[in-house]
């Protein structure tokens, strides 16, 4: 009899940034918790399609992100709360 072989279980990080505007860009974000070395890495980041918004690929840069959407780059989900 052969042993089952268990995947191991995939965990998201999450994180809660707390939003003290508006709104703030993408691409800025993504730098301010270090999910990007830099603006510019960033601003490619979201190009390349490897960022989402509510669960659907953004590919713009500076879109306008507000308190009660979630973010996800990789396994990195983003809260981003008032």
């Amino acid at each position: 009899m052969m042993a089952a072989i268990t995947k191991p279980e995939f965990r998201m990080a999450q994180h809660d940034f707390r939003l003290e505007g508006e709104y703030i860009e993408l691409n800025i974000l993504l730098k301010l918790l270090a999910l990007a070395p830099s603006g510019g890495a960033a601003k490619a980041m979201v190009a390349a399609g490897e960022v989402m918004v509510d669960g659907e690929v953004e590919t713009r840069k500076t879109r306008k992100i507000r308190v009660g959407q979630v973010v996800t780059v990789g396994a990195d989900e983003i809260r981003v709360v008032g």
